[in-house]
């Protein structure tokens, strides 16, 4: 088997493995906010990383971002995504703290 056929050949598990980890994650931040076992800080913050370990997962099984023979130009689109996605939370966090200032 050449790499190609190689590739293709395990690429239904992959995807089943990335569906696995989603599901488990997705299932792990429900569980957690609906337990309330922990005090709202911490549960977000778990979350949160939950989040984070879930936008791994899609990227590495779901969207292929390592398999790219060309430049890299993946990477300088999810850097601009990212420094987008930053610049709206802290224009959200901000706004809102404005907001709290003025009531």
């Amino acid at each position: 088997m050449n790499g190609s056929t190689q590739k293709h050949a395990l690429f239904p598990i992959k995807n089943v493995i990335g569906f696995g980890l989603s599901l488990l994650l997705t299932f792990v931040a429900i569980a957690l906010g609906v337990s309330h076992a922990l005090a709202f800080g911490p549960v977000m913050m778990i979350i949160m990383g939950l989040a984070v370990l879930q936008i791994i997962v899609q990227l590495f099984f779901f969207m292929h971002f390592t398999e790219s023979d060309g430049p890299a130009y993946h990477i300088i689109g999810l850097a601009i995504g990212i420094i987008n996605t930053i610049a709206i939370i802290a224009g959200t966090l901000w706004i809102m703290t404005f907001n709290s200032q003025v009531h």
